[in-house]
């Protein structure tokens, strides 16, 4: 793999390699677009089984989190960041201080959060060493977890998919079937038990899911047979890549709208997939963009409903990208992905115009 080769190909800024060997860390930073602000982005904490996995996880997710901020409307930029570790065994205080040391060195080109493998805590704990960090303990910090506020994005575009779909966005009745049992993943189905949808879940990690089940009373079915399920809706909360060449065409749904990042393995040729199966998709980085929402609100010291109140209008969102495509007759992502490159050509331009401005000592 060329490093500088694939750096260059996603059009990103800087990526930082971070390693302190007393607390064992091993981390990417990835900062992709800095047009609209400081790059923000939560912090992925996995198993990779490569370092070159890990850093190609980490600038797929670091662009995605550009174009999540620019087609919601949000001036900041996008960047992400990557621990190679296991969550449930290698997590320390030390490492994560570590960690919190190399984002402050970096002086507020990149914000963190926490993201999945990560948690409130785990910011605690940066946030000893650096204040460009987001989604800490909301009753000292007007923060939280930003999930909440993701999966009601997700049911928001969910119930927008139905709409643009049936012409009804009522999911009562709805067969949803969830993969994932996560924070996101745990508040979704909450939602969609309070609409009456019917609710299938899996998880790599069954306690997880069985925890759901208890509250939500859906179904559940091994990680595997979630892709051959008959419903109205898949809804991938888990890891990305799981849209490819081998799973589309097990799917047996009408919808894919999930709060999973880079769902797609490859945008171009699993996207145009998609079509051929007749299959909605609702592009992940616009319908999960609640989490970004959240943090957005916590830096701007607004309250929490704000940022609840926002995410509702994922829904718009999410329907206005429906309209371009249909339009231009091009797939949803390639719809959202031109809102979003649209906007920050049109920061690009008035930056260009300003500095062109100073240097003629105009006003």
């Amino acid at each position: 793999m060329d490093i500088f080769k694939e750096i260059e190909f996603k059009n990103h800024e800087q990526v930082v390699f971070c390693s302190d060997k007393q607390s064992k860390l091993r981390a990417i930073i990835a900062i992709h677009n800095t047009t609209l602000g400081p790059a923000l982005g939560g912090t992925r904490m996995w198993t990779y089984p490569s370092e070159q996995e890990a850093l190609i996880d980490v600038l797929r997710l670091s662009r995605g989190m550009t174009y999540k901020a620019a087609v919601t409307g949000l001036n900041l930029g996008g960047g992400k960041a990557v621990i190679i570790g296991d969550p449930n065994k290698d997590k320390t205080q030390e490492l994560f201080r570590a960690y919190g040391r190399f984002v402050n060195g970096l002086g507020g080109r990149y914000i963190t959060a926490e993201d999945v493998g990560t948690s409130v805590q785990d910011m605690e704990w940066v946030h000893m060493e650096t204040k460009y960090v987001t989604g800490i303990d909301h009753s000292t910090h007007n923060g939280g977890d930003p999930s909440p506020v993701t999966a009601l994005g997700v049911f928001y575009g969910m119930k927008a998919c139905m709409k643009e779909l049936t012409g009804n966005d009522s999911l009562n009745g709805r067969k949803i079937a969830v993969q994932g049992a996560g924070h996101v993943a745990s508040y979704v189905c909450d939602h969609l038990a309070k609409e009456g949808a019917k609710i299938i879940v899996t998880d790599i990690y069954e306690h997880k899911a069985k925890a759901v089940i208890e509250k939500t009373k859906a179904m559940y079915v091994r990680p595997d047979e979630i892709y051959d399920l008959e419903a109205d809706v898949f809804c991938p909360c888990a890891l990305g890549g799981i849209l490819n060449d081998e799973t589309i065409p097990r799917l047996r749904v009408s919808v894919i709208a999930g709060g999973a990042n880079n769902q797609l393995a490859d945008e171009n040729k699993h996207g145009q997939m998609l079509i051929k199966h007749g299959i909605l998709y609702a592009p992940d980085y616009v319908i999960n963009a609640g989490g970004l929402i959240s943090v957005a609100n916590e830096l701007d010291g607004n309250s929490r409903e704000s940022a609840f109140k926002q995410a509702e209008g994922i829904y718009d969102t999410i329907l206005k990208i429906f309209s371009l495509a249909k339009k231009q007759n091009i797939p949803t992502y390639e719809a959202s992905n031109r809102l979003a490159e649209e906007r920050l050509a049109t920061v690009t331009r008035r930056h260009s115009l300003s500095a062109g401005k100073s240097k003629r000592g105009e006003t």
